[in-house]
């Protein structure tokens, strides 16, 4: 089972529309997908339009199999299942600053589920914790949406100094251009000194898009019902590289 997280220490920058997307994209590929979504706010579940069990709150996440297994939900989607998330996710640092091994129990508890999907998607909440630090031992790669801004580049650069101070694989790191607006003079000068600066980058990035924003109104994957627009395309192709990169 390989292991995807998508990830920003910067919120509003697309995570859980890209985490949706490629999760879609992955399973009309033939893969078995689970979704996992560790966000409190539970936006992957409201997408696919589907409630998070009551019983998987606390350290139940990480302690308890049966608990954490039969959350999982069946999607509308072929292939896809979804871990939605509620709002006990809140607490999920103070669960985990009182386990041993605190940093390597994400990996725990998704190793029940690692014969039964091909990939995993993490949906991660914007904030560096033990919990960011499980999933950056975890995955096998990390997408990093970046709006191409000069906020969003600070964002990116502490990002990577983390993973060189506490000596995390940097190669893991696959960041994109989110929310892009070619009509921006900052956003192009943006792109072309990032992509100098951070050799991962990936080529294909994602147009700021109104067919991205009625996600919450369709409440499912742009590339299920867009599946011609500007937007579901560079999801498609986005995934490509993604699977390439991970050789799937």
């Amino acid at each position: 089972m390989k292991i995807v997280a998508c990830y920003s220490n910067k919120g509003g920058v697309g995570k859980t529309a890209t985490s949706v997307n490629l999760a879609y994209s992955c399973a009309m590929d033939g893969y078995r997908v689970l979704l996992c979504d560790l966000d409190p706010q539970g936006a992957s579940g409201f997408y696919f339009r589907v409630k998070p069990s009551r019983k998987l709150k606390k350290q139940a996440f990480f302690k308890d199999v049966d608990c954490f297994t039969g959350a999982i939900r069946a999607s509308d989607f072929e292939n896809l299942d979804l871990l939605p998330a509620n709002m006990s996710y809140r607490d999920f640092d103070i669960f985990l600053s009182r386990m041993k091994n605190s940093r390597s129990r994400l990996k725990k508890a998704l190793k029940s589920v690692k014969n039964d999907y091909d990939v995993l998607i993490l949906d991660c909440p914007p904030n560096i914790s033990l919990l960011s630090e499980n999933v950056f031992r975890v995955s096998d790669r990390i997408v990093v949406p970046v709006i191409p801004t000069t906020l969003s580049e600070r964002t990116l650069e502490q990002l990577f100094g983390f993973f060189r101070e506490k000596k995390y694989q940097k190669n893991k790191l696959l960041p994109f251009f989110s929310m892009v607006q070619r009509s921006k003079k900052l956003h192009n000068e943006t792109m072309v000194r990032l992509k100098k600066k951070y050799r991962k980058f990936l080529q294909k990035s994602i147009p700021f898009s109104t067919d991205i924003e009625k996600m919450g109104l369709h409440r499912e994957p742009v590339l299920s019902y867009a599946e011609r627009s500007a937007a579901a395309k560079a999801y498609r192709k986005l995934w490509r590289e993604i699977r390439r990169e991970m050789d799937l």
